[in-house]
């Protein structure tokens, strides 16, 4: 269960800040395309950072209107609700978001996280289609994923593998709210359909917990580049705005993804382990690049075992960067490994 980014000439200067005002008005491709909808761009406090934001009670005056963005809803099918081909919202609380009116809710709109879950668990799944996942490689979860809103009862949200759905919970921040969040649940979502009953031993669900930390990271900055959103807050800390509702101290996390845990620092708590994993992820992102890294992580993942250890994770990581981009691939994969101090590599 979970928790739950030379001035030369005048003539060339002035080229360039035409350029750059052209890219910035481009939408990008596709984005325009089907239902629009209204949206948080990942979550209100990493594009603003602004640390004094509360929840106030689903009050919409909490978050300024700078918060939100207007992005569209691909893939729906035509039952006319929030249901297509890698997400369906079975379920909600109050009232079924109406397509037609997705692009004027707020925070304070049960509908609201309707249209939250469905974009970004979508958003999620278009961004292992562009690594190839369901194309050249094995496909990660490649199905509409079933997504039940605020049918828990508390301030948790999770994956079961009963019946293969995600649950988002409700008090504080309703975790909805935050994409973050979402896309957490969502890794959880891949690792079982990758490996079925994953996460049976301790290390094997720290490194589900990890896994989803990394995703929501990871997902978040690809929007944000990709929509031209702001990133303000530090990339490495996940889930900050659902997080000030039962943190004190800012920046306000649910966890990092930077922390400086080795293998040795395991309490055998699956949330506190993983960020020993989640630290390695991150950093083979930074030396490979997101894209690469994220082809080795993913990929790496069909060949866990559902108990598999930190070792024998960190040795099929290993040896899927070797097989995918060889040799100063495996090495960084394998240097990241290290620096946790996991055995055996």
């Amino acid at each position: 269960m979970s928790r739950r980014t030379h001035r030369g000439l005048l003539a060339a200067a002035t080229l360039t800040a035409a350029l750059a005002s052209l890219a910035a008005l481009t939408v990008p491709a596709g984005a325009s395309a089907g239902p629009q909808a209204r949206l948080f761009m990942v979550n209100p406090v990493q594009s603003s950072n602004d640390q004094s934001l509360t929840d106030a009670k689903d009050s919409a005056a909490a978050v300024p209107s700078s918060a939100y963005a207007t992005a569209p809803l691909r893939n729906l099918d035509a039952s006319g609700g929030l249901s297509g081909r890698w997400a369906s919202v079975r379920s909600d609380t109050g009232s079924s978001a109406k397509i037609a009116d997705a692009g004027t809710y707020d925070r304070h709109d049960d509908q609201f996280e309707q249209v939250m879950a469905y974009f970004w668990v979508n958003e999620s799944q278009e961004y292992l289609q562009g690594l190839g996942f369901g194309s050249e490689l094995p496909g990660a979860n490649d199905r509409a994923q079933p997504i039940r809103i605020n049918q828990w009862g508390s301030d948790n949200s999770f994956f079961t593998d009963r019946k293969a759905e995600i649950r988002f919970g409700k008090g504080g921040v309703d975790d909805a709210e935050d994409a973050e969040v979402v896309m957490h649940e969502y890794g959880h979502a891949v690792h079982h359909a990758q490996v079925p009953g994953f996460g049976t031993s301790v290390e094997a669900g720290a490194i589900g917990e990890a896994f989803g930390d990394y995703l929501a990271v990871t997902v978040g900055a690809h929007a944000a580049a990709k929509y031209g959103w702001p990133l303000k807050a530090d990339l490495a800390c996940v889930a900050d705005w659902d997080a000030v509702s039962y943190t004190s101290a800012a920046p306000h996390c649910l966890r990092r993804v930077d922390g400086d845990k080795v293998y040795d620092d395991r309490v055998g708590q699956v949330h506190a382990d993983g960020q020993i994993w989640s630290r390695a992820l991150f950093d083979i992102r930074s030396r490979l690049g997101a894209r690469t890294a994220d082809r080795v992580i993913v990929n790496a993942q069909f060949g866990f075992a559902p108990d598999t250890s930190f070792s024998d994770a960190a040795r099929t990581t290993i040896a899927t960067a070797r097989a995918m981009y060889g040799a100063a691939a495996e090495t960084a994969v394998r240097d990241a490994f290290r620096a946790r101090e996991i055995p055996g590599v």
